[in-house]
């Protein structure tokens, strides 16, 4: 099953991510390290390259 979008965002949000507005169902999470972009409503099932996307910047914002 997957993922919600709320699921990405609390994940970006823990690893320190900053949310900004975009237009429409988009916003920018970005972090000094790393930054991402995601689109949807935050109930809808993310797509696999979204979760793909979450997953590399949270690891560049972990990098030292």
């Amino acid at each position: 099953m997957p993922r919600k979008i709320r699921e990405l965002e609390t994940d970006l949000a823990r690893a320190g991510f900053t949310k900004k507005p975009g237009k429409g169902s988009h916003r920018k999470w970005i972090h000094p390290k790393a930054k991402v972009n995601i689109s949807g409503r935050p109930g809808d099932d993310a797509q696999p390259y979204q979760e793909q996307d979450v997953r590399e910047a949270i690891r560049k914002a972990q990098q030292a």
